[in-house]
């Protein structure tokens, strides 16, 4: 039985055993909450060194989010629907075209047709079971994790989902544990379930996959001031992953001091640990010496530090980023967009480069201090160099801004405006220098 079918068949059975027990369905219905979003976004991205022109494409998006209660009783049942449909408004040209004279490349908000063109609409369905005993809630079906070692990319008109299960406990006081496992993934840009994979072995026709992604960790609230995290991830055949974190609120007698320490250990797995391994095709990117006989195997550690002072609306934030080994850190990645638990998680790069060292400055201003309330902006600025190639010093920059409005009253309260604008430029091998920008509109409609 495949991993689709096992879900539909648990989700239900779960759903037929609540529905039958009538005298305790009533925490599954009163409980329930279903929400209907719609995102209007437009996305433009000019390559400024390439004949090819960019990306240019425009669509709206509706995402249909329905959360059940769960029976009442010591064990409770539940389930969670979540539908995604995106419509063309501008598809942005042919992506079969040679890259000469090509103004526009779609791709990156819809399918694309046998023809080069983006799809004229897209749609899904994801369908989760979810059983609670006590303070731990067990899921099986579509999920969207927020965790250090993966995050599902809501990034364009419709959001990343994962296939799989995950147990969230909180039954010791001030501890939150999670642990779960990852078999596909359905990309931002389609309707489809992949496999799973990292940068290096992610192309669709000659990479090497996997279905099985362990993860676990704990959130321990020290005090209302203090948490320390751990979390592992392992990609079965490519990578192991630990993480270490620490976040601290200081409250000042003047303003207030977060600090942000990180620290991420990666090495290989199965057929990446192998010369031969690696010759099938489970490699990562990266840099290393002519003829090494580790080459494309993962070896990354990084630790980072980031420092925020807010104060009447102002924060200002400084970090510093340091990677060591041969392989770029290593993530999941399908060949679409990605989130990473990083300080350097900008719109366009990620900094996560085998060697890289990055500063980081950030600076954010809520408006709401000066009479404007739902107005915010912030301007973050990157800047890595000792990028490893070949004894090269290579390096990057970029530069974010974005702006936030939401209305704060009337019948359209809660319609929000978003501008992001980005420019990224490098001298790191086969990058593109790139100005961007991104539009969207986001409206939520609450239907129970």
């Amino acid at each position: 039985m495949n991993k689709s079918t096992l879900t539909l068949a648990v989700t239900a059975a779960m759903l037929g055993q609540t529905l039958s027990q009538q005298a305790g369905a009533a925490g599954f219905f009163e409980d329930s909450k279903a929400t209907l979003s719609a995102r209007n976004f437009y996305f433009n991205q000019d390559i400024r060194n390439e004949d090819r022109g960019g990306a240019e494409e425009w669509g709206q998006g509706f995402l249909l989010d329905y959360q059940s209660g769960f029976t009442e009783g010591p064990v409770g049942f539940g389930v969670d629907l979540l539908s995604g449909y995106g419509v063309r408004l501008d598809g942005g040209g042919d992506a079969d075209k040679p890259a000469a004279g090509v103004d526009r490349v779609p791709g990156q908000l819809f399918p694309l047709k046998g023809n080069g063109k983006a799809q004229e609409d897209f749609a899904w369905m994801g369908v989760t079971g979810k059983m609670r005993i006590s303070k731990t809630v067990a899921q099986v079906g579509t999920l969207r994790p927020r965790l250090p070692v993966v995050i599902a990319n809501d990034g364009r008109l419709l959001p990343q989902t994962y296939q799989g299960g995950q147990i969230t406990s909180n039954e010791l006081k001030d501890f939150t544990f999670t642990i779960g496992k990852l078999e596909h993934s359905k990309e931002r840009n389609s309707s489809n379930t992949d496999s799973l994979s990292i940068e290096g072995s992610n192309n669709p026709t000659t990479g090497q996959f996997s279905n099985k992604f362990y993860y676990s960790g704990v959130d321990y609230r020290v005090n209302k001031d203090l948490t320390l995290q751990y979390y592992y991830g392992n990609l079965r055949d490519f990578y192991t992953q630990h993480f270490f974190g620490l976040l601290h609120n200081w409250q000042l007698p003047v303003g207030s001091l977060k600090s942000d320490l990180r620290y991420f250990e990666s090495n290989s797995d199965g057929k990446n640990g192998s010369a031969s391994g690696r010759a099938e095709g489970y490699r990562a990117n990266g840099y290393w010496s002519s003829g090494s006989s580790n080459r494309y195997e993962v070896n990354n550690h990084l630790w980072s530090a980031m420092f925020t002072y807010s104060l009447a609306g102002h924060s200002l934030g400084a970090g510093y980023q340091q990677i060591t080994g041969n392989s770029d850190f290593p993530h999941l990645n399908q060949g679409g967009g990605r989130v990473l638990y990083l300080i350097t998680d900008a719109q366009v790069h990620k900094f996560h480069n085998s060697g890289e060292s990055t500063w980081v400055a950030k600076y954010a201003y809520d408006f709401a201090q000066i009479g404007v309330p739902g107005l915010k902006a912030g301007l973050n600025y990157f800047s890595g160099d000792s990028i490893s190639d070949a004894g090269k010093d290579n390096k990057e920059w970029e530069r974010d801004f974005r702006l936030d409005y939401a209305l704060q009253k009337g019948a359209l309260k809660g319609l929000s405006f978003t501008w992001m604008s980005a420019a990224w430029r490098g001298n790191d091998v086969g990058q593109r220098d790139i100005d961007e920008n991104r539009l969207s509109v986001n409206y939520s409609i609450p239907l129970l």
